[in-house]
């Protein structure tokens, strides 16, 4: 947590900290989160994403200690994973829990039947679907198809989405370590950007070729670029340098 914190505000006080989002922190570590901010004395609030660990039940409890820290923590986003069955009165209860200016993302589990139809629900509810990306099996990494899928979904029902896990560089490759084949957030957001103009999302999301996605990523218009983004809206990364690097390498930042 304390090496966390120095690299967040470190890179909050950057010429690079427009491109940084939130910081993360689970519900269950939030009393460990506030004492080393206590020791930090940040000059503004701590923008953050309170991802729940402990069970819908948590909530109250959890944002009632943020909300009491507000010289410490601005809360901007709640993050839970969804039960198997993501019914009506389940995001409701999400719902009357996070209060209205607060961000709600949840992330339905990826494989079963209902799937895409979870991510339909949690969208008319007003939340943003999460999109998994990668973790520590290859079950944990969606198929091409599968992203493509949740990509028609989402620019369907004109829904923001994060995606989270495995995408700490622009471009898809395979980990030599582990031998699992990495999505690019790059990647990501040229196939986000062809699924509202009708293009080839499939072939943007396996290619490899990191100068031809740069080019196009950098061609889009800026209505174009705005549409992307008020979809592809945040990701979350463990690192904060090599997502950077990876864009200044392209010549994208």
């Amino acid at each position: 947590m304390p090496d966390a914190i120095a690299a967040h505000l470190e890179m909050r006080s950057s010429n690079r900290a427009a491109v940084m989002g939130l910081f993360l922190c689970p519900a269950s570590r939030l009393p460990e989160l506030i004492t080393e901010l206590i020791k930090a004395r940040p000059v503004k609030p701590v923008a953050l994403s309170l991802v729940i660990d402990t069970g819908l039940g948590g909530v109250p409890k959890a944002l009632s200690i943020v909300e009491s820290r507000t010289e410490l923590l601005a809360l901007r986003m709640v993050e839970m994973p969804a039960p198997n069955d993501v019914d009506d009165q389940w995001l409701e209860r999400v719902s009357e829990f996070v209060p209205e200016d607060v961000i709600r993302v949840i992330e339905p589990r990826r494989g079963g039947p209902d799937w895409l139809e979870s991510i339909r629900k949690v969208a008319e509810h007003g939340s943003w679907p999460k999109l998994r990306c990668g973790g520590l099996s290859q079950q944990a990494f969606p198929t091409v198809d599968e992203i493509s899928d949740f990509l028609s979904v989402v620019t369907a029902g004109g829904v923001s989405f994060k995606a989270t896990a495995g995408l700490h560089n622009a471009v898809r490759h395979t980990d030599e370590e582990t031998g699992f084949t990495h999505h690019g957030f790059l990647n990501l957001l040229v196939a986000t950007a062809r699924s509202l103009s009708g293009g080839d999302v499939r072939e943007a999301l396996g290619s490899t070729d990191s100068d031809a996605l740069a080019k196009e990523a950098g061609e889009l218009s800026e209505a174009a670029a705005h549409a992307v983004r008020g979809v592809f809206a945040s990701y979350g990364s463990c690192s904060l340098a090599e997502p950077v690097a990876d864009l200044e390498q392209l010549g994208l930042l």
